[in-house]
């Protein structure tokens, strides 16, 4: 590896355990998972996915989602494709 630097985050206790046990089943460090983002930046000349403002209709699902409320639940994937019509 060339000349490495360090880079500091901040990030709240529950999204870095979550991520953290995603990237070990992937069998990846957070630091290898970093800088696999960064090599993807470089290649992408830009953020690698979407980044969006939400309109009015996401931010109150999201809303209403984090409160518990108006949520969809189904036993199986047959019941849920039976409500969705497929």
């Amino acid at each position: 590896m060339a000349n490495s630097t360090q880079l500091h985050v901040r990030i709240d206790e529950e999204t870095k355990n979550r991520a953290e046990g995603i990237l070990k089943i992937c069998g990846l460090s957070p630091s290898e998972a970093v800088r696999a983002f960064f090599r993807k930046i470089i290649l992408e000349n830009g953020i690698p996915f979407d980044i969006k403002i939400p309109n009015e209709i996401t931010l109150k699902t999201h809303e209403l989602a984090k409160a518990g409320k108006e949520l969809h639940k189904f036993d199986n994937v047959e019941e849920l494709f039976e409500a969705l019509e497929i």
